[in-house]
């Protein structure tokens, strides 16, 4: 089977139809693979977004409990958020666990890099495994309501294989620390903390 991995699509046009602080909206008229007209949008976020498991000295993840507006849901996550596309991913992903659960951590690890939702945007995650943590005062931004759980890390995958975790940063990163504990890739001092 011939593999193509060249772009199929012509671009004809693109217009920005809306725009804000974190998000561009833009419609391309295109010719689709097969020469058809047509138009593709995508939305462009502004940022990129990052996302970090957190490990404490118990082996459990700190989890966090939030109302997802689009989603009309709630929905538990590891902390997440997004960063300046000009700041290493790893400063926005501290930043986002000192936000959300008031935690720092002494060691960092970098788990995977992911497109989300690839038919419909270019947004790019980068996710972290973080241990030796400390913990501080939380400081939310305004419009977030959080609450915050520590999850033996065993129950976090059973609750991602059981749909209550959903979030797709969250179940491919709690995923690739579990293969990681399965195959010995994981750095010894985290991968007793998750032993069972």
């Amino acid at each position: 089977m011939p593999q193509e991995t060249g772009n199929p699509w012509t671009v004809l046009t693109s217009t920005t139809k809306y725009e804000n602080a974190w998000i561009e909206v833009v419609e391309h008229k295109v010719l689709t693979p097969k020469g058809n007209p047509g138009i593709y949008g995508v939305v462009r976020p502004r940022g990129v977004a990052t996302g970090v498991v957190p490990i404490d000295d118990q082996g459990r993840v700190t989890l966090v409990g939030q109302y997802r507006f689009p989603l009309e849901q709630y929905s538990w996550e590891i902390p997440e958020g997004g960063g300046d596309k000009s700041v290493d991913p790893q400063k926005s992903a501290a930043r986002e666990l000192l936000e959300e659960t008031g935690q720092t951590a002494r060691h960092w690890l970098p788990l995977m890099t992911l497109h989300l939702s690839n038919c419909i945007t270019d947004e790019v995650a980068h996710t972290f495994l973080a241990w030796g943590l400390e913990q501080g005062t939380p400081c939310p931004d305004d419009t977030e309501v959080l609450a915050v759980r520590r999850v033996p890390f065993a129950e976090t995958v059973a609750m991602a294989m059981r749909g209550e975790i959903t979030d797709s940063m969250a179940v491919a990163s709690l995923f690739k620390v579990q293969l990681m504990a399965l195959d010995g890739s994981l750095p010894d001092e985290v991968a007793r903390l998750i032993r069972p």
